[in-house]
């Protein structure tokens, strides 16, 4: 049976009750469950008021209409989305010769159910998004791909399609999507409703600029941020730190943030300062304020059974509880739980510690790691948040992560926001999150997924984004093959939205200490500083903070544009030019609407192939050379520089990428 109302549609099954309804202009929202529809809105924002005509049409279907999308619900329920050219879109998959619907709603004990929602496979539909992966695909037709948070993945489940809408699986439960060549299936294996939203636009950029409506714009990024960010794993002690940054300030290479990483505590889950090695936080705060020098700090949410506040945080329903077992959700020097930031109580307990012992002593950036949070094994079923079982609700982790210190910091009066997390969910970004894409390794082979994962963070909504430059795991700063990663790094990380060197690099000298200690756990890993990788490789780098430097005001101001409309610094061709369709393309983008980055990501590579989109001249920016769109060059791609291209009429100028190292 299918009714209309005013503003929607119903339909009644059997075991079934669907919803079809605007939710914003050109959105319209799907929830599908086996009794009441819940309003289980997770983390989407009211939407703007809507124009919807629903009325009868031919053979006997519903439609809706609301601006550019136009539903249709058949008689006997399937739906169908359409543009306002009356276009199909996307349409149920209903398989009626073997009697299985697009809905699949079954059920489990304790009211959850696994859920499938079934559509049609299109012929040459290509989708992007997702969050961030290191799998090295750029199109993901063809992929299937789970649904959950771990290191390295960040799941944010919106895709953009190539046909002209984009998708938002509203459900933060464990799952998986199947962008399959004969159907595409949304699964999530243990929730209370099926709930998506599809959004039609005329470009990809109208299409995100819908999408962050539904879940949040991120807050201006600071002109001061934009510089480096100085990291390694990991700085000791305060003295090593300051001179670090002393040196940098000797040679006259700025930075915007250096970065006191892990287990400077005393105990996990006591969140402050051990005095043995940082004596005096507040002094090296202040020198560091006076070089121009901003500090972020490295907070885990873990929870040791020996530190001061676990048996409060315990007593008082604080934390992540395992359904069975002892309650140990991984061992990393030692058997450590998680606090639980889904919890508000548990938010403001932890906030309150971490405001005590860093915010007041002059600490404005935090590190949020371990956000997903990791676990060993990943058995989400054996989770217990205070939302509910973690094979519901374990995605939100990262979201509620990044909100204890958003709120914290604002409700403490602070305006610029600027917090690196190491995942996200939809909406994370109006917490003032930079998204890193976590422990990666240290090869070429890295490199090139990295440019990828970019691309789909800035797609998925998030437009604070970066790598551990150089790669996280392995790199010998001796290695002249691991000198030549560092640089093209190095170069691609000069041209992403948050500009980042961190990394364990290999230490022949590594000390071993006694494990009695947390100390003896936490070995420093080789130096990271751009002087630490030989002379060649140290100019190159220098020359290329150089060319960030001179590109600041520009990177700001597309920022700023990006926490009004949407729009990602960093974006593939095909969303800049739509009508070309370059959906293959990945190891080009814009970087901003006037700049055209090439990265090089192979050992020894000294040229490369270079396409020329759009009806634009393109220059050069350090040859002057010119060329047409529809081109197709080789570039020469010397160590020094990557192929560098500036839309000609742009205010940007070829001297602002040249120096004598260039």
């Amino acid at each position: 049976m299918i009714e209309k109302t005013q503003d929607k549609i119903q339909i009644f099954h059997e075991g079934e009750f669907v919803q079809v309804e605007a939710y914003g202009p050109n959105v319209v929202r799907v929830r599908a469950s086996a009794g009441e529809i819940a309003d289980l809105d997770w983390t989407l924002l009211e939407p703007l008021k809507a124009r919807v005509e629903i009325c009868d049409g031919k053979d006997g279907t519903i439609q809706l209409t609301n601006g550019k999308i136009c539903v249709e619900v058949s008689g006997d329920g399937h739906i169908a989305f359409f543009n306002q050219e009356h276009r199909l879109l996307l349409k149920e998959l209903w398989r009626n010769e073997r009697d299985i619907g697009a809905r699949i709603i079954r059920g489990h004990n304790g009211g959850l159910f696994h859920l499938e929602q079934n559509f049609c496979q299109s012929v040459g539909e290509h989708f992007y998004g997702l969050g961030q992966e290191a799998h090295d695909l750029f199109d993901l037709k063809g992929a299937t791909l789970d649904l959950c948070q771990q290191n390295t993945k960040s799941t944010i489940p919106f895709v953009m399609s190539s046909r002209g809408y984009g998708f938002i699986w509203n459900n933060p439960a464990i799952g998986r999507v199947e962008f399959g060549t004969s159907m595409t299936r949304w699964v999530a294996e243990s929730a209370r409703q099926i709930d998506y939203l599809v959004i039609v636009g005329d470009t990809p950029d109208e299409i995100e600029k819908s999408y962050c409506t539904l879940i949040g714009f991120a807050p201006e990024f600071p002109m001061w941020a934009t510089g480096l960010w100085q990291s390694k794993l990991r700085y000791e002690t305060q003295s090593e730190l300051l001179e670090v940054a002393r040196e940098y300030k000797r040679r006259q290479i700025p930075i915007s943030m250096i970065v006191c990483d892990y287990f400077h505590w005393t105990q996990q889950g006591e969140w402050k300062f051990d005095e043995k090695y940082w004596p005096d936080p507040a002094a090296m705060i202040k020198e560091l304020d006076e070089m121009g020098i901003r500090l972020l700090v490295s907070i885990w949410p873990t929870v040791d059974p020996r530190s001061e506040n676990f048996l409060e945080m315990r007593e008082k329903n604080m934390l992540i509880r395992s359904e069975r077992g002892p309650g140990t959700l991984v061992y990393c020097r030692g058997p450590e739980t998680y606090y639980d930031p889904t919890n508000p109580k548990a938010r403001e307990y932890v906030w309150n510690k971490v405001k005590k012992n860093y915010y007041d002593l002059g600490v404005k950036n935090f590190w949020l790691d371990e956000s997903e949070p990791e676990i060993t094994p990943y058995d989400y079923d054996n989770l217990r948040y205070w939302l509910g079982n973690g094979m519901e609700v374990s995605s939100l982790y990262p979201y509620y992560y990044a909100k204890t210190f958003y709120d914290g910091q604002k409700e403490a009066g602070q305006t610029e926001i600027v917090n690196l997390i190491r995942c996200a969910f939809l909406g994370s970004q109006k917490y003032g999150v930079v998204l890193w894409s976590g422990d990666i390794c240290a090869d070429f082979d890295s490199l090139r997924r990295q440019i990828k994962t970019g691309l789909h963070v800035a797609i998925s909504g998030i437009p604070w984004w970066t790598t551990d430059i150089g790669g996280f795991h392995g790199g010998d700063p001796d290695s002249p093959d691991y000198r030549e990663c560092i640089i093209r790094w190095f170069q691609f990380g000069a041209f992403c939205p948050v500009f980042r060197i961190h990394g364990f690099r290999y230490r022949e000298d590594r000390p071993v200490s006694s494990p009695v200690s947390l100390e003896g756990f936490c070995y420093s890993g080789g130096p990271n500083e751009v002087w630490s990788y030989g002379e060649e490789a140290y100019e190159i780098m220098k020359a290329f903070v150089q060319i960030r430097e001179r590109i600041r005001p520009y990177i700001y101001e597309n920022l700023k544009l990006a926490s009004k409309s949407g729009t990602p610094l960093m974006r593939p061709l095909f969303y800049e030019y739509p009508e070309e369709r370059n959906y293959d393309i990945f190891d080009q983008y814009m970087f901003g609407p006037d700049i055209m980055v090439c990265p090089v990501y192979e050992l020894g590579r000294r040229e490369r192939k270079v396409y020329f989109p759009g009806n634009e001249i393109w220059v050069d920016v350090f040859t002057g050379e010119e060329y047409s769109g529809g081109l197709e060059i080789v570039a020469e791609t010397p160590i020094s520089r990557i192929p560098l291209y500036l839309r000609k009429g742009t205010e940007l100028t070829c001297e602002m990428f040249r120096s004598n190292d260039c």
